[in-house]
């Protein structure tokens, strides 16, 4: 399935992105899509029957340049409507962060704060904001494991566990690793990243904290990776493509209802920040993504949490656009 927006100007930003397709029953394949909704097969295109999205990622460095002539050659497309879109990419490893957009966690820290605290909200809010402040210029960034068993299609359906009491949403932007990355610096963490996709970071709400031994934190395993959990896509923009990840507005719609719209601006720790962070302590490979937190307007916020039959519309700036249906898994 793919979801055609108003114009073709408006599928991402540059003149080309990679997406996996298959035919509407057929095998999956890697593809160069142009801003106009073509497809180029780039099995055929590297001479290599047996080539995936991760595969060209492995290679980003050579294989980026020979993408960027195969866009402006323009011959040997096919229409991209005769295709179903998966997920761009199949990671080995997804790299989650929580808290991360200032506003959000504002909002949180007030909504969550002690009933018996007499000061007003904004004197709750000033509070908050400073501890922002200080978490930004001293802290580390939050970032915990998913599972690449989590993702799935931009324009999939996602099942509702029947156990999954609270289910929410959480629209983000998704980093691509493009190069081994182990240990580096700040500074340099931009140059280890091939491009950006949508994901939708669907958290249980109700099982984030064990309730049998709440002195062990939080579960990330049973509240964010169902199956189906993720949505991913639907293409990888290369990071050339960007002018600036600290400028993308996000926004998420419920059954044609704004609830998120927010700019990846109010991010506490940027996406280099991120990407060298989680570096420090693992390597990250080709193919690898690197969530950066959601903004606010989550479920939570608006007491509307996911249910049978929603329809999730997410859109991040020059990333396109995906739409996910929700559908009650069957208790029985």
């Amino acid at each position: 399935m793919f979801v055609k927006p108003e114009s073709a100007s408006a599928l991402f930003a540059g003149p080309f992105a990679i997406a996996t397709l298959s035919e509407p029953d057929g095998v999956r394949f890697p593809a160069l899509v142009t801003a106009a909704a073509r497809v180029l097969d780039l099995r055929a295109a590297f001479g290599d029957p047996r080539l995936t999205v991760r595969g060209l990622l492995d290679i980003w460095d050579t294989a980026a340049p020979r993408l960027a002539a195969l866009a402006d050659q323009g011959s040997g497309l096919r229409p991209l409507e005769d295709f179903r879109v998966h997920a761009p990419v199949e990671p080995r490893q997804v790299f989650q962060s929580g808290a991360n957009y200032r506003q959000h966690v504002i909002d949180l820290h007030v909504a969550h704060g002690d009933p018996a605290d007499g000061r007003s909200e904004q004197e709750r809010r000033a509070e908050a904001a400073e501890i922002m402040d200080r978490r930004a210029a001293e802290d580390l960034p939050y970032v915990f494991i998913g599972l690449p068993s989590a993702i799935t299609g931009p324009y999939d359906d996602v099942t509702l566990p029947s156990w999954a009491e609270k289910p929410d949403w959480e629209l983000e932007v998704a980093v691509v690793i493009g190069r081994a990355a182990h240990q580096v610096s700040e500074e340099e963490a931009l140059e280890y990243v091939a491009g950006y996709t949508i994901a939708n970071d669907l958290t249980d709400r109700a099982t984030v904290f064990r309730r049998d031994m709440p002195q062990i934190g939080t579960d990330w395993l049973r509240s964010k990776n169902a199956p189906g959990f993720t949505p991913l896509g639907p293409w990888i923009v290369p990071a050339a493509s960007v002018a600036d990840p600290g400028d993308l507005r996000l926004v998420l719609k419920l059954n044609g209802e704004t609830m998120q719209d927010e700019s990846t601006e109010d991010m506490i720790f940027d996406v280099a920040r991120m990407v060298s962070y989680a570096s420090q302590s693992a390597r990250l490979l080709p193919g690898d993504l690197v969530l950066t937190g959601s903004p606010a307007g989550n479920g939570m916020h608006w007491g509307r949490l996911l249910r049978d039959g929603d329809v999730m519309d997410g859109s991040v700036t020059g990333l396109g656009a995906q739409r996910t249906r929700c559908v009650a898994e069957d208790a029985s």
